[in-house]
């Protein structure tokens, strides 16, 4: 195994993460044991590892991204027992279907860049199948899916920013670009997710009373509008820590629903030291860890990802195939946007050789972040899927299996728009 090309040996690592976990039914050991695996067949020593997993564990972001976490949870029971996630719901359903609306309510909660965000959704989804007619998995994978159709361009998010920043493209321009990559994923949603739920039942409902929305999304509003002020005014907080301006939005959010709908300190009480909450931190953590031997140097000094794609060069792989293999790869095995973003993109970019055009700077962007990103929504070790598997009790594998459907359709649906972008460059 030792001799493997390194890419063989992440993806070797991530099938020991699935295997394990189907085995012991338990994800933070097999995480735990997956990350030990890479990192000895990467070359680290013992004590390597424990270096970097301590490293990872113990710096800044990973503190402030755990807080972020439990904050999400805490705020989304305090939503769910003050009654503001039943009345959106019954308000969202109010207008339209019960598919639509799950669709709309983890696209809404979508608008917020927090790690691990399909944990709010995912209570919302299952609202809106109070009847329990639908398989938990299928719940499943709309939360998750339609939670994420926003990544490809909304500039909240760190990945985005980190893209544009590597491609030069000003924020109108990369939105502009990217915005029908999220059509795509739309549809694709609505072709092999949505198409499959009955509405039976929806005419009744929607004949009700329509709850005021805007009362009930603005501790969502709060959140994303604190966000953004403090990045623009405070810069110096996201360059302390890119988690820390979410930590303080999310704090007003709850300290917004506490004056509008006051929970008792006996609430408090049983949310604050939940053992679910906690045990999810836990997990993100080990995540983390797992994270940072991808992103860590090999033992010679050679950047992982550096190599792997010396490795697809050395196999002969075509320049564009590798501008869509790369960043697929890192997305799988990161997990997360800003892991793929700078990992790959500056490979991808790299790849057009010295001033390229325009067009060919776009449409490489289309191509390599579509791909980084369906890797991404296929990584089992992506936060989002996680949590959303752990909520609805299902199993990875089988939520994986169900979304590659879509999946191809959006990189389909990516490579479509890169020829539509070189014809007209070349035009």
């Amino acid at each position: 195994m030792m001799d493997c090309p390194v890419l063989l040996k992440v993806l070797a690592s991530l099938g020991c993460i699935l295997l394990l976990n189907r085995a012991i039914k338990q994800l933070f050991w097999a995480v735990a044991a997956g990350a030990v695996l890479l990192g000895l067949w990467l070359g680290h020593s013992p004590q390597q590892i424990g270096a970097i997993a301590w490293e990872r564990f113990a710096s800044l972001d990973n503190a402030l991204l755990l807080c972020v976490v439990m904050q999400v949870v805490w705020l989304s029971t305090q939503m769910a027992k003050t009654g503001v996630m039943r009345d959106l719901v019954v308000a969202v359903q109010a207008r339209i279907s019960r598919r639509s609306a799950m669709a709309v309510l983890p696209a809404v909660i979508g608008g917020l860049p927090m790690p691990a965000g399909a944990v709010f959704s995912a209570p919302m989804v299952d609202k809106c199948d109070e009847n329990g007619d639908l398989h938990p998995l299928h719940k499943a994978q709309v939360n998750y899916w339609f939670r994420h159709i926003w990544e490809y361009w909304w500039p909240l998010y760190p990945g985005v920013l980190v893209a544009m920043e590597i491609t030069g493209l000003e924020v109108w321009q990369f939105a502009l670009l990217q915005f029908p990559l999220s059509l795509v994923h739309v549809g694709a949603g609505i072709l092999f997710l949505l198409r499959r739920i009955d509405n039976s039942g929806d005419a009744e409902q929607a004949a009700g009373p329509k709850p005021p929305l805007l009362g009930l999304v603005a501790p969502i509003l709060v959140v994303i509008l604190t966000y953004a002020v403090l990045r623009v005014v405070f810069p110096g907080l996201s360059r302390l820590s890119k988690y820390l301006p979410m930590a303080v939005g999310i704090l007003f959010a709850s300290l917004f629903l506490q004056r509008s709908r006051p929970l008792p300190w006996r609430d408090w009480k049983t949310i604050l030291p939940a053992k679910r909450t906690f045990v999810l931190a836990l997990l993100v953590a080990v995540i983390r860890v797992y994270g940072a031997f991808i992103e860590h140097d090999l033992p010679d000094g050679t950047p992982l990802v550096d190599l792997m794609r010396q490795e697809l060069a050395q196999w002969g792989i075509p320049v564009v195939a590798m501008m869509m293999l790369i960043p697929f790869a890192s997305g799988v095995t990161t997990g997360i946007a800003v892991g793929f973003v700078g990992a790959s993109m500056p490979i991808a970019v790299s790849l057009l050789g010295p001033s390229p055009s325009s067009i060919e700077l776009m449409a490489t962007t289309v191509l390599a972040y579509a791909c980084g990103y369906m890797g991404l929504m296929l990584s089992p070790v992506h936060l989002c899927l996680v949590v959303t598997s752990e909520h609805f009790q299902t199993r990875m594998s089988h939520a994986l299996k169900d979304l590659l459907r879509p999946a191809i359709l959006v990189v389909l649906g990516a490579i479509a728009y890169y020829v539509v972008l070189k014809a007209f460059g070349g035009n």
